[in-house]
């Protein structure tokens, strides 16, 4: 294969032309392949055109349209305040219901350190 020593041209296509060209594509009586060959483009090339098509990327009015699936829109900051508030809340109550288990039981000890103290004492003593 023999080396480029200038840079290969890139084709620039209108909207229009891309646009026809998938409308062509989709009549079922052409292959995709023939349709692109008789356009001097490469298949793969009208298959992206389709997709494109398809997805709402390419209309007919020349402007590039972006789905707004596609876009995550960032929460407002009193949102994230919110989340992370609530978050910490939520830590906070677990850690007020530990410490509150842990008083109880502390308290079953000692209740059960006062009973088995006075249990082995001996009456005479």
């Amino acid at each position: 294969m023999p080396r480029y020593k200038n840079p290969r041209k890139t084709w620039a296509y209108s909207t229009e032309f891309k646009i026809r060209a998938v409308k062509l594509s989709s009549d079922p009586d052409y292959k995709i392949s023939d349709v692109a060959d008789g356009l001097g483009i490469h298949p793969f090339m009208l298959s992206r055109w389709r997709k494109e098509y398809q997805d709402g990327i390419l209309h007919g009015d020349g402007k590039l349209r972006i789905g707004m699936t596609k876009k995550k829109k960032s929460p407002p900051r009193k949102m994230t305040e919110l989340a992370a508030l609530k978050k910490k809340v939520a830590r906070l109550e677990q850690e007020n219901d530990l410490l509150k288990k842990w008083q109880q039981y502390l308290a079953e000890v000692h209740q059960n350190d006062l009973g088995s103290s006075t249990d082995t004492k001996t009456p005479s003593e």
